[in-house]
């Protein structure tokens, strides 16, 4: 009997050792299973948050900004070019200065600039450039005071570079009549790409090419602004390097939304680009000698005489 029962006790042994290894072993199985599961659910969860990226990311970089609109044609480009051209001159007189940025710089030195016998203004700028599309506006209500554009036309900045697609007005195709002034304007490239550039429009002539190398550089501009586009010279007596006011302030606006705007002096955008309207009017009025007597003897003409020099 006692050799039975320590028999039974060494069998019993056993089975409890066998049963605690196959424990440890469905242990085993049970902590790789579940490792598996983490890292299966870790992966799940790093899918979707790179998921979600991607498309917080395309939501981002395919706002409104970084989407072009087409710009308006036909009846809608022409009501627009129609506002500009025809901003009220109660509207111009009740905004005065605005809020302009950068005015007219008066130069010295320079022999006069003139075109087909009359006093000239010379803009030289590009269709992809923002800063170009935010002083178009300025150019073209200013402009407008004096003479008549033909065929101007509606576009916007490249869509790759700040303040993408900046709604604005093209000289490229257009001209320009008055009886007191000449005015010629330029855009050197398009706002497409083209290689490692825009597509070329306009070319330069031989006198705005001396323009650009001569007097948008020093003394005539700051060094760092030396070339800079916009450029607008004002008869060699008044010059504008760079934009009047920032393209920011135009963010998410089509051409006619700006150019509804214009009829509400309150605006900022009214007191932005009629501000800087009545700065190169003031200009421009120096050089044709205050003519014609209507526009220049207003006060919005002379909203910036003592500012100018």
């Amino acid at each position: 009997m006692a050799k039975g029962g320590e028999a039974e006790k060494s069998n019993r042994a056993g089975r409890a050792a066998q049963e605690r290894a196959r424990q440890v072993i469905e242990d085993q199985r049970r902590q790789r299973v579940r490792r598996q599961q983490l890292i299966a659910a870790a992966v799940g969860v790093g899918l979707v948050a790179v998921v979600v990226a991607v498309m917080v990311f395309v939501k981002l970089t395919s706002s409104d900004d970084a989407a072009p609109t087409a710009a308006p044609t036909g009846q809608a480009a022409a009501d627009v070019v129609r506002t500009v051209t025809t901003v009220p001159a109660g509207v111009l007189d009740q905004v005065g200065k605005g809020k302009v940025n950068a005015l007219p710089k008066a130069v010295t030195g320079l022999a006069a600039l003139t075109a087909d016998g009359k006093p000239a203004v010379v803009y030289i700028g590009a269709e992809y450039c923002p800063f170009c599309a935010s002083q178009r506006w300025a150019v073209v209500v200013a402009l407008s005071r004096f003479g008549t554009f033909t065929n101007l036309g509606l576009t916007h900045s490249a869509s790759d570079d700040v303040f993408p697609n900046t709604a604005t007005l093209t000289f490229h195709g257009s001209s320009y009549t008055s009886q007191v002034l000449a005015f010629q304007g330029v855009e050197t490239a398009g706002n497409e790409r083209k290689g490692n550039g825009y597509a070329p429009l306009d070319s330069l002539t031989q006198q705005q090419h001396q323009l650009i190398t001569t007097v948008n550089a020093p003394p005539y501009v700051p060094k760092d602004a030396a070339g800079s586009i916009p450029f607008l010279d004002i008869g060699n007596r008044y010059v504008i390097s760079g934009g009047s006011f920032s393209p920011e302030l135009l963010k998410g606006r089509s051409a006619a939304e700006i150019a509804a705007e214009l009829s509400r002096p309150d605006s900022a955008i009214t007191r932005a680009v009629v501000g800087a309207a009545n700065a190169i009017t003031t200009a421009i009025c120096k050089i044709t000698n205050d003519q014609p007597a209507e526009v220049c003897t207003g006060s919005a003409a002379k909203a910036y005489a003592g500012s100018l020099g």
